[in-house]
């Protein structure tokens, strides 16, 4: 049984007041709140175990050695790579994302060359792109939708060209929720022999990702989305690209061998892991991941989606209701506007209900100008959330609409 209650009492921040209101946390789609046991590891580790890693003879740095590699086979099986030497810990998704652009744009790319990316793309799958575009002067070919949200894959299919070196699209969009049918995606760009870059930072949260399944080519996500601490991420690639990539930055631990005349790198993954990691982040990584394995991912699917429907239902018997993206496959992700009520208005007001929405362009500029909008209300759900609180938000909605 999936047991809400319980759930909410090992994340203690869900019990406190914000304006003297119990606490409406619907922002998971920007950060997930962290259950005790991750804060926990954490503090443990740093009071007990806390020693650089890899390097170390004594006993501490070997423990904390031990806890920091368990991460990467822990992080292995959630996602089920082939082999520990597929996962690569950065920062986040955004670094995650930069690296790839870096090292695959350095060693496969030229001027001419393309890559596909979808109009629905978080800033971080955009950016990187253009950056590398102004030093090689690539191209970036854009995947169009339809006014549900869904991605056009005939026209995707007509992007390709001998050019295109790469695709990198989101699996689940930030703003519409859209779960994008990437394991079709995939094997199109494989037609053409292309690889696939997967951002998974909203949808690792919410289902079972197999990158074996998809047959992935690589795929990203971040920490903090998926109950974790902030500052730790993921790169997954499979082990023959990651072997031609070279290394993203230089520094400690990347390295066999260091002279004035030549370095060797290292072996995989730590190729791409200069300096020290965040080895204390990385066990707490690995306790999410462990938290919403023990609970069900089938589980935690099924219940999200029960509350997302049951919020689109609520959301649109408000009067003047807009609800951005529809598309037939959806993640726990609701877009909204009311009427003429402005996004930061709205979310302003209804913080001070004690509700946490997210409002603005959610880092995806180009889709807002593909919507005619300039931002929206943002409530992502998480498995924590409850249908009294879809209730408080549909009321504190209703109360901002009164006012104005």
């Amino acid at each position: 049984m999936y047991d809400i209650q319980k759930i909410r009492e090992d994340f203690p921040i869900l019990s406190r007041t914000v304006y003297d209101k119990p606490l409406v946390y619907f922002d998971n789609g920007a950060t997930t709140q962290k259950p005790r046991l991750v804060v926990d590891s954490l503090v443990d580790e740093y009071y007990s175990v806390n020693a650089n890693v890899h390097r170390g003879v004594h006993y501490l740095s070997q423990q904390a050695t031990e806890l920091h590699e368990a991460s990467r086979e822990t992080v292995r099986e959630f996602i089920n790579a082939g082999s520990i030497n597929e996962i690569i810990f950065t920062r986040g998704t955004t670094e995650s994302i930069n690296l790839l652009v870096s090292s695959f744009g350095e060693e496969f790319m030229e001027e001419g060359d393309e890559v596909i990316v979808s109009v629905m793309e978080h800033h971080s799958n955009i950016v990187p792109w253009q950056l590398l575009a102004a030093r090689k002067g690539i191209a970036i070919k854009v995947i169009p939708m339809n006014d549900k949200g869904e991605l056009l894959l005939d026209e995707y299919e007509k992007l390709f060209s001998e050019r295109t070196k790469i695709v990198s699209v989101t699996h689940v969009s930030n703003v519409l929720g859209t779960v994008n049918p990437v394991k079709a995606m995939i094997a199109t760009a494989h037609a053409h022999g292309v690889p696939l870059l997967v951002d998974a930072a909203q949808s690792i949260p919410h289902m079972k990702v197999d990158v074996q399944e998809l047959d992935a080519d690589f795929l990203v996500f971040s920490g903090h989305k998926v109950y974790g601490p902030t500052g730790v991420g993921v790169l997954y690639g499979k082990e023959e690209w990651l072997d031609r990539l070279p290394p993203y930055q230089g520094g400690g631990e990347m390295i066999q061998h260091v002279s004035f005349e030549k370095t060797v790198f290292n072996e995989l993954p730590f190729k791409f892991e200069a300096g020290t990691p965040d080895y204390i982040g990385t066990t707490g990584l690995a306790k999410a991941l462990d938290y919403i394995t023990a609970l069900g991912l089938d589980q935690i699917a099924a219940y999200e989606h029960e509350l997302t429907v049951y919020a689109t239902q609520r959301l649109k018997e408000i009067p003047g209701m807009r609800i951005f993206g529809e598309a037939a496959e959806k993640g726990a992700v609701i877009s909204f506007l009311v009427g003429d009520i402005h996004h930061f208005d709205m979310g302003t007001l209804l913080d001070r209900l004690g509700i946490a929405v997210r409002t603005g362009h959610h880092c995806a500029q180009p889709l807002m100008q593909r919507l005619g909008i300039e931002g929206t209300v943002r409530a992502s759900l998480a498995l924590y959330n409850t249908k009294e609180e879809i209730d408080a938000l549909i009321a504190g909605i209703e109360r901002v609409n009164k006012m104005f």
